[in-house]
């Protein structure tokens, strides 16, 4: 049984497998750390790294040794300040001060907290960490484009960069002993005769024998050197094909109101969920399509660029968009091919006159072509119609799932509730 090591340095020397070792020890600690420092960062600065301190009691070992049972005594030299019986306080500052306020103090130690840096993908890992898409399976092959170059042996053609050196010095290492062995085995026999004709020389002065038997041995080691190392038949490459790798494709529309009921407070949290959506489809998947939607009256597909910084605003149809990404999906996406999911972000107020032709849209044409449908709500008071339209699919649909979101602080906790994986 082979073990590979990996020992492969990081930034600043530091061995890749003990910080992995170490991120595995201390998960929860650093899970926790990284909690922390969500609340207090902005969507934008999600993709950065993290700086995480450990508390020290967290690091400490467990050790065994002999315990100082019995009655014992022990003498501090130049003790004027206690007698027998008095009990020593302990120093004052101790751990758990440490606030770095206060007072200087001439007693008292503590040990600081241990701190290391996370990096940009470290801290992303444990971002998404139990989030995926819900209902993604693998609808088919990957298309000609998509295919992976695998091991498939040696090869006798190839390019020099891909010559397989102990390979080919296997081969001509055989070729050599194979074209060889008979000169090899003649030349072992015209050694002994040598050697019984030399033993016999001494007794007759005729060394015409010899003289012929070492002109046969010459001949078997010329024969033998010329035989060349290594021969252009003895050359291997590896070879490598392209075969074929199941892939999940998937398709993500992410659907905005931009109406003028959104004022610029809602429209900055709703673009922060999707920040945090988009971040997310692009951190987890290799292969995804996102469609980027807006709407006020009018629905149009915008890119990513206008989708998060465009200022256009208006009325309110909120049937509008999901007309769009219905013809969407039939133009681009039908076959059952993709892995279709929508995210719809809104503040609830809709035209009164359109509330029940979203929800039949929504019902009817949209999710069951789904494999999943979110819809937040961002508002601070009451539900408004939209959301109660939505209740009654919600009950019927298991593939749809909705939430409210009041202020920048509940992004993060809704965006797990809806991405959460499955337990089943």
């Amino acid at each position: 049984m082979a073990r590979i090591i990996d020992r492969r340095f990081d930034s600043k020397h530091k061995s890749t497998v003990n910080r992995q070792r170490f991120m595995r020890r201390f998960k929860q600690q650093i899970r926790k750390a990284v909690s922390g420092a969500i609340q207090g960062r902005s969507i934008r600065d999600l993709d950065h790294g993290e700086q995480v301190s450990i508390p020290a009691r967290d690091l400490a070992e467990p050790t065994i040794h002999h315990g100082r049972g019995g009655i014992w005594e022990q003498v501090f030299s130049g003790n004027d300040q206690f007698a027998t019986g008095d009990q020593i306080k302990r120093p004052s500052g101790g751990a758990g001060g440490g606030s770095g306020k206060g007072e200087a103090s001439n007693d008292g130690e503590h040990e600081d907290d241990f701190v290391f840096q996370l990096s940009r993908e470290e801290f992303l890992d444990l971002f998404f960490e139990d989030l995926e898409l819900p209902r993604l399976i693998r609808t088919q092959l990957a298309t000609i484009t998509e295919f992976r170059t695998r091991r498939a042996g040696f090869s006798a053609d190839g390019v020099p960069t891909n010559i397989n050196v102990v390979r080919s010095l296997r081969s001509a290492l055989g070729r050599r002993l194979a074209l060889g062995s008979p000169w090899h085995a003649q030349l072992r026999e015209l050694q002994e005769a040598l050697d019984s004709a030399l033993e016999e020389e001494e007794e007759d002065a005729d060394g015409a024998t010899v003289l012929a038997l070492r002109e046969r041995i010459g001949h078997a080691r010329a024969k033998i050197d010329a035989i060349p190392f290594i021969d252009s038949f003895d050359l291997r490459y590896n070879n490598r094909v392209k075969v074929p790798e199941p892939t999940t494709q998937a398709v993500m529309f992410c659907l905005m109101d931009v109406s003028g009921s959104m004022d610029e407070e809602r429209k900055g949290i709703a673009k922060r969920f999707f920040m945090l959506l988009h971040l997310f489809l692009t951190r987890s998947y290799e292969r995804i399509d996102v469609v980027f939607i807006r709407h006020h009256t009018v629905a149009k597909e915008v890119d990513e660029d206008a989708f998060f910084h465009s200022r256009e605003s208006g009325g309110t149809v909120v049937s509008s968009a999901l007309r769009l990404m219905r013809d969407i999906i039939r133009e681009r996406y039908a076959g059952g091919q993709w892995n279709i999911y929508g995210a719809q972000a809104s503040d609830g107020d809709n035209w009164q006159n359109d509330c029940a032709v979203s929800r039949d849209l929504l019902a009817a044409e949209v999710l069951p072509a789904c494999q999943y449908f979110a819809y937040i709500e961002i508002t601070d008071g009451e539900p408004q119609n939209l959301w109660q339209e939505y209740q009654s699919v919600l009950a019927t649909r298991p593939n749809f799932a909705m939430q409210r979101i009041q202020s920048p602080a509940d992004i993060y906790p809704v965006f797990r509730e809806l991405f959460k994986k499955s337990l089943t």
